[in-house]
């Protein structure tokens, strides 16, 4: 599966996906555009999944026809953002 990281994302679970080809906005030279543009380039790139820190990208776009499935990641605050540092230690 092809998955895209939005700005935001934190790069450190990149190895947590297994199996899936991982590029990140900056990469592409994509880092700039905003979410609808974004959505519409990842689409037509071949992207099945863009991972975005961005809670309000559903209530600013229209995500009833993208191909595109979306990951919102919580923000990273409370036991949760503890935890993965002490995840990526263990590796």
């Amino acid at each position: 599966m092809l998955v895209l990281f939005d700005q935001g994302t934190p790069v450190p679970i990149r190895p947590f996906l297994v199996g899936h080809t991982v590029e990140t906005t900056a990469q592409r030279g994509w880092d700039k555009l905003k979410n609808g543009e974004l959505l519409e380039v990842a689409e037509e790139a071949g992207f099945e999944v863009l991972v975005t820190p961005d809670k309000n990208i559903r209530y600013q776009q229209n995500l009833t026809l993208r191909r595109i499935a979306l990951v919102v990641l919580a923000t990273p605050s409370g036991p949760c953002s503890a935890n993965m540092s002490s995840v990526s230690s263990l590796r």
